[in-house]
């Protein structure tokens, strides 16, 4: 019988789908909490763990790099509060609107051409299947729209019949709602889909009575967070990811 699991860490079986490896995240890590991370995974005949911590925590990086964790990425988190200022107008020519069923395809395809090689913790990891890595974020809209997993409502941007971009929106509490996945065609880019998908969202949040939208990428993804300052959103935090491979496992 194994030991109750540590906090915060657990098996992900997606991840093992995906890459055919025995895998386990830890989405708040603390130093305090890494001994008993690497148990849980020794324990458990984890291959790759995947553990992410708060910038403000440099005592857990720097645990995390001691015990043989790499460096994979960095998201920064940007919050709009929507009571202190309305949402942005949209673009004319664009339609913002509900997802609807059937339309499946057109939003997958979306994120195939806007994810491929995108810089995530996957694509950083030289040991991983690129291809495979591709895979995850078309694989992650298709299941916001059929089993609506994280997603409270798909978003798509419509114009001349085309739809150029999608979001996904989880609420996550009664007062926040965070935009799980956002993606726009790269034909599509500079014409405004991007402005007005975003600023329907935070439409469509303030109607729902969240009075904050959470929207969190990459630190090297300069375009959307000047996107996000324009749109009146603010840096709120940012964390960490990094990897550790049991080869012994």
């Amino acid at each position: 019988m194994l030991d109750p699991r540590p906090p915060q860490i657990s098996l992900s079986p997606l991840d093992e789908e995906r890459f055919g490896i025995r895998t386990a995240r830890a989405p708040d890590v603390r130093a305090e909490t890494v001994p008993a991370i690497l148990t849980f995974c020794r324990e458990n005949r984890v291959v790759l763990a995947i553990g992410r911590c708060s910038v403000a925590r440099p005592d857990a990086a720097q645990e995390m790099e001691r015990s043989g964790f790499l460096l994979m990425d960095t998201l920064v988190y940007y919050l709009r509060n929507i009571r202190e200022a309305p949402a942005a107008a949209g673009v004319q020519g664009i339609l913002v609107r509900p997802f609807r069923p059937g339309e499946e395809e057109a939003v997958v395809r979306v994120a195939t051409v806007a994810f491929r090689d995108y810089p995530s913790h996957y694509q950083a990891d030289g040991r991983l299947d690129t291809r495979k890595s591709n895979e995850i974020y078309p694989s992650w809209a298709l299941r916001t729209c059929t089993s609506h997993e994280p997603a409270d409502r798909v978003l798509v941007a419509e114009s001349e019949g085309v739809v150029a971009g999608f979001a996904s929106i989880h609420r996550s509490c009664a007062e926040e709602a965070s935009v799980e996945l956002f993606a726009v065609d790269p034909a599509w880019h500079g014409r405004g889909v991007a402005r007005s998908l975003l600023g329907q969202t935070v439409e469509w949040c303030g109607s729902e009575g969240v009075s904050r939208v959470l929207y969190s990428t990459q630190i090297t993804n300069r375009p959307a967070q000047k996107l996000l300052v324009r749109l009146g959103f603010e840096p709120s935090r940012a964390s960490y990811t990094f990897h550790k491979w049991f080869d012994g496992a």
